[in-house]
C-alpha cells in the first residue's frame, strides 16, 4: 500500500508538471506577437530603410504567414506618412514584383477586404480628433500649444489627414497600424518623442508589454543593434510611468 501511494504521488506530481508546463507555454503563446504581427514589423523596417532585397523576403513571409495583399498594401500605405512617399512607392513596386513572381510560380495569395465605407458626416477634423483621443486614452485639450501652435497647420493635416484619411481606414487594425509606425519611428530614429507617444498608444490598443519587449528584439534583428537600444531606452521609460 505505502508503494502504491508513492507511485500514485510520482505520477500525480508528473501529470501536474505536464499541465503547469501546457498553461505556461499557452501563456506565452498568448502573449506573443503572432507571425502575422512580427511579418508586419519587418515589412515596416525594410520599406523604410529602402532594403528592397530583405523587403521582398518578408514580403513573402507575410503572405505565408497570412496576411492578405491588401494589408500588405495598406502597411506600405501607411508609411508614407512616415518616411515618405518615396520609401512607400518604392515598397510598392517591389510588392508588386513579389505578386507577380508568386502568380508565375502558380500561388494564389488572398486579396482580403478593401477598406469599409465613411458614413461618418463629421468634418474630417473631428473624426481624426476623435480617433487620435481613442488612441490616447484621453480628451485633448482643444488649447494648442509647442508645434502646433508655432504651426497650426500641420496640426491640422495631422487630424484629417494622419488620423482621419489613414487610421480610419479599417484595412489594419489599430494595433496592427501602431506596430508599423513604431517600427518605421525605430528605423529611422532622432523621433524619440514620437516614438515614446506612439508607444504608449501601443499599450493603449492592447499590446503588452510582453509584445513590445518581443518588437524590441526583432527591431534588433532587422534595424539593428544601434535601433535596438535607442528603442529600448524609449520604451523602458514608457513602461516604467505607466506602472
Amino acid at each position: 500500500m505505502r508503494i502504491f501511494k508513492k507511485i500514485f504521488s510520482v505520477v500525480s506530481l508528473i501529470i501536474m508538471t505536464g499541465m503547469s508546463n501546457n498553461i505556461n507555454a499557452q501563456q506565452a503563446t498568448e502573449n506573443a506577437l503572432n507571425q502575422k504581427q512580427q511579418s508586419l514589423i519587418g515589412i515596416a523596417v525594410y520599406t523604410s530603410k529602402g532594403d528592397l532585397s530583405k523587403l521582398k523576403t518578408e514580403l513573402n513571409l507575410g503572405l505565408e504567414a497570412g496576411l492578405t495583399i491588401n494589408q500588405i498594401k495598406e502597411a506600405i500605405v501607411h508609411l508614407y506618412a512616415y518616411c515618405g512617399f518615396p520609401r512607400s512607392i518604392r515598397g510598392l513596386q517591389t510588392f508588386m514584383e513579389v505578386l507577380d513572381e508568386r502568380k508565375a510560380q502558380g500561388i494564389k495569395d488572398v486579396m482580403g477586404a478593401e477598406a469599409s465605407p465613411i458614413s461618418d458626416e463629421r468634418s474630417k477634423y473631428d473624426r481624426g480628433k476623435a480617433i487620435l483621443d481613442e488612441l490616447l486614452g484621453v480628451t485633448q485639450n482643444s488649447t494648442q500649444s509647442g508645434y502646433a501652435a508655432f504651426a497650426p497647420e500641420i496640426e491640422v493635416f495631422l487630424k484629417e489627414h494622419l488620423f482621419a484619411d489613414i487610421f480610419e481606414r479599417d484595412v489594419l487594425t489599430y494595433s496592427e497600424r501602431e506596430l508599423v509606425t513604431v517600427s518605421v519611428l525605430s528605423s529611422i530614429g532622432g523621433v524619440e518623442p514620437m516614438l515614446r507617444s506612439h508607444l504608449n498608444i501601443c499599450l493603449n490598443v492592447g499590446l503588452t508589454p510582453v509584445r513590445l519587449q518581443q518588437f524590441i528584439k526583432i527591431i534588433k534583428l532587422t534595424d539593428g543593434k544601434k535601433e535596438a537600444r535607442a528603442a529600448q531606452i524609449v520604451l523602458d521609460q514608457v513602461l516604467k510611468n505607466s506602472k
